[in-house]
């Protein structure tokens, strides 16, 4: 059985080199800053542990009175120094880790944006967000500690053991005899350590994406009484959270704990070593201390560098989760040179031979269809015939298999992302308001919109029939999704926002389906108004919304099936006349009672007759499968 390989770039001497070259290194001035402080402070143990010679040898042993002032003052020094450099370098390498973070934050969410829409369908919101919230502040709250730790304490270290070697290198040798020890056992809990923290991040993903669901579904949860099955699930996440936690925080204590062991053994050997050269008169009690206090000054950088081992390991987890995101590569861009649409150009849609699907489920078949430039174009059809996806595919929120899409003649792919989108307004049945004000809702960032303008769009989108009713007009917060407003209202808001953008091209996906008859009415003629000399394309269910359509084109399964006017569809017999006498004859009442039976459509009566209603042709099959009785 073959070693897994291990990826290269995301290997902890990799992943440190992206952090510095991509974050940190932009903060050297201050780092050095930082470093020479964290150089005083490290330093001040090894001529602490020094000047206990002259104070035991001199003070205690010779009774030098005079030395008592001298010595004393330098100790008091040394810890005036270190008090200051403490504040000083951790107050700037908190400056640094809190800049680094958020521009960390600020990159990965803009990089996130520009990835394809498969992207967000394969990745929930909540993993996403833990990614950007929980793995930056991991990072940001461990690379201060290896940073600290590497500078401070390694200068300590390396000073304090040069006191000891300079007062007797036996003795440092003895003290360090078991170091070689440590090397495979910290080895092995470094990869442990990575393993289990990679294993609790994920179930931190699992948790925020749990909660998302929770709190975005509370009602269907409420209504089909889910609160004990949804805490079970979130209960189980929370317990790998904590067993994870456990492990990890054993193996990283579990350093340490070694360096203490072997530290122990090396105390030992020193006290029979050293106590036979002072008792022989080799050594005089002062080089004793001051060794001894350089060791045991020793064994706290010892600790914390066997530590951040570990913590290492906690920060390589979180980057190598952050550096995966960032090395995703969004394969819908712009060209490299992009064609310019004129203002005024055609924008006729047409899609010739158009293939595309979800994975191995095919959604568009060879579909070939034209949208007329400033006319009205109604798309009819079973959910999963492909009219939404239709919509992706203008847009290039996907990118299909094979065939063309043009606009005015002009292939899609030729033009520029920014400029393609920017020539359409969508306005859908789930409008996305956020959790902002309805002037910024409607706005969307614009300072260019005059009040005169805005007013006009919120007119027109029958939006000031409403605005007096709220405590503060446009200045009302919407609520979370706009959970402040009404269906009907939260559309009334999202045409507003497409009037102001005033583009050429509308697009409609169900935009009055979820409203009530008034409504309804009231948002149909708000679409009225917006549609008039646009190229209009509309999804709808309900065909009294798109009788007056210039063009209304029937699919089924991806494909193309029929398509004409209203009046041409219905004398045609076809499809759309069947749809059609579904929806307006039999559900229309009859002597004060609903005609339809259990088995063709009226109601049983409980009577003993012969059943002699005609049954269903193979039209209304295919209604009653497209939309139900």
């Amino acid at each position: 059985m073959t070693k897994p390989q291990i990826d290269q770039r995301y290997t902890s001497r990799t992943l440190m080199a992206r952090l510095w070259h991509d974050y940190l290194k932009s903060h050297i001035g201050w780092m050095l800053i930082a470093f020479v402080f964290m150089v005083m402070e490290g330093s001040s143990l090894g001529i602490l542990s020094y000047m206990l010679q002259p104070m035991f040898d001199n003070v205690f042993v010779a009774g030098d009175a005079g030395a008592i002032w001298w010595v004393g003052g330098v100790i008091f020094g040394l810890f005036f120094m270190r008090g200051i450099t403490n504040v000083c370098q951790k107050t700037i390498l908190t400056r640094i880790a809190q800049k680094t973070s958020t521009q960390m934050q600020t990159d990965l969410l803009d990089h996130l944006m520009r990835l394809d829409s498969v992207f967000f369908q394969k990745n929930p919101p909540g993993a996403l967000m833990e990614r950007v919230q929980g793995d930056t502040v991991v990072v940001q709250s461990v690379w201060a500690v290896v940073i600290s730790g590497v500078g401070r304490d390694i200068v300590s270290l390396v000073v304090l053991m040069g006191v000891a070697v300079s007062i007797d290198w036996v003795w440092a040798m003895v003290a360090i005899v078991g170091a070689p020890l440590l090397v495979l056992p910290v080895y092995i809990l470094q990869r442990y350590i990575r393993r289990k923290t990679n294993q609790m991040r994920q179930s931190a993903a699992e948790r925020s994406t749990r909660l998302d669901e929770v709190f975005h579904g509370i009602n269907p949860i409420k209504l089909n009484l889910l609160e004990s099955y949804q805490m079970g699930r979130f209960a189980s996440i929370i317990d790998r959270i904590v067993l994870a936690e456990i492990k990890t925080a054993a193996g990283r204590a579990m350093i340490p704990s070694m360096i203490d062991i072997i530290t122990g053994i090396g105390f030992f050997g020193v006290l029979i070593v050293g106590g036979h050269d002072i008792i022989a008169g080799d050594k005089t009690i002062g080089q004793f201390m001051s060794f001894f206090t350089a060791m045991t000054l020793a064994f706290q950088p010892m600790r914390r560098l066997g530590a951040i081992a570990g913590i290492w390991q906690v920060a390589a987890a979180s980057l190598e989760r952050l550096y995966r995101l960032f090395d995703e590569v969004p394969t819908i861009t712009s060209p490299s040179n992009p064609v310019r649409f004129a203002k005024d150009s055609d924008t006729t849609l047409v899609l010739k031979d158009v293939t595309f699907a979800y994975d191995d489920t095919p959604v568009l078949n060879a579909t070939s269809l034209t949208a007329e430039a400033g006319k009205t174009t109604a798309l009819v059809g079973a959910s999963g015939s492909g009219k939404s996806t239709i919509f992706n595919v203008l847009t290039r929120l996907i990118e299909p298999a094979s065939g063309s899409t043009t606009i005015g003649g002009t292939p899609i792919k030729d033009l520029g992302l920014a400029e393609l989108r920017g020539l359409f307004s969508v306005v859908t049945q789930d409008a996305l308001l956020f959790d902002e004000t309805l002037r910024e809702n409607i706005l969307l960032g614009r300072s260019d919109v005059s009040e005169a303008a805005l007013k006009d769009a919120l007119d027109a989108a029958h939006v000031t029939d409403f605005l007096d009713k709220l405590p503060d007009g446009l200045d009302t917060p919407a609520g979370p999704r706009g959970s402040n407003l009404s269906g009907g209202q939260r559309q009334r808001v999202a045409i507003a926002r497409a009037i102001l953008r005033d583009t050429p091209i509308l697009l409609l996906d169900e935009a009055t389906s979820a409203l009530d008859a008034q409504s309804e009415a009231v948002v149909q003629e708000a679409l009225e108004r917006l549609s008039k000399g646009r190229t209009t394309l509309v999804i709808a269910h309900r065909l009294s919304t798109i009788q007056s359509a210039d063009k209304i084109i029937v699919m089924d399964r991806g494909h193309v099936v029929d398509q004409g006017t209203h009046d041409e569809l219905l004398a045609g017999g076809g499809i759309y006349a069947e749809l059609h006498r579904l929806q307006f004859k039999e559900n229309a009442p009859i002597g004060g009672k609903n005609p339809l039976d259990p088995v063709n459509g009226g109601i049983n009566t409980g009577l003993a007759h012969p059943d002699t209603s005609p049954k269903p042709s193979l039209f209304n099959r295919f209604a009653q499968r497209w939309f139900g009785r």
